[in-house]
């Protein structure tokens, strides 16, 4: 049984920076694509950015592109997400993922496992 274990939510203020962390574990994650979703109170949760374990190939929702960064360490089973450039509409609870198989974007149905979410509050 796999598990992911999220870290480096916070506060920060508009246009600041955040990095969060996500330890992966009980499995080999070779074949799998991990990914970032996120949800904000009263929406759906939507996919933010994800990263092929094997090969590193990324793919990023248009709303986060060119102010996060996903990647992955594979000696220690971490993948990570620096944000940067940060706004108050990425305020959410940041969900880390693991989806069988190689995916670019994801739906909400796609991962397999998910972590517990950690909380980013931006504000203005």
């Amino acid at each position: 049984q796999a598990q992911l274990v999220e870290s480096g939510g916070g506060l920060v203020q508009a246009w600041g920076s955040l990095r969060l962390s996500c330890t992966a574990s009980g499995c080999t994650f070779s074949s799998y694509t991990m990914g970032w979703f996120r949800q904000a109170p009263g929406k759906e949760r939507e996919f933010v950015v994800s990263i092929r374990w094997s090969d590193g190939v990324t793919y990023y929702a248009d709303s986060v592109k060119g102010r996060f960064t996903i990647s992955r360490d594979n000696a220690k089973n971490t993948v990570s997400l620096q944000m940067n450039s940060l706004k108050p509409e990425d305020t959410a609870v940041y969900y880390c993922t693991a989806a069988r198989g190689y995916y670019s974007s994801m739906s909400a149905d796609t991962p397999d496992y998910w972590g517990q979410g950690t909380q980013v509050t931006v504000s203005s």
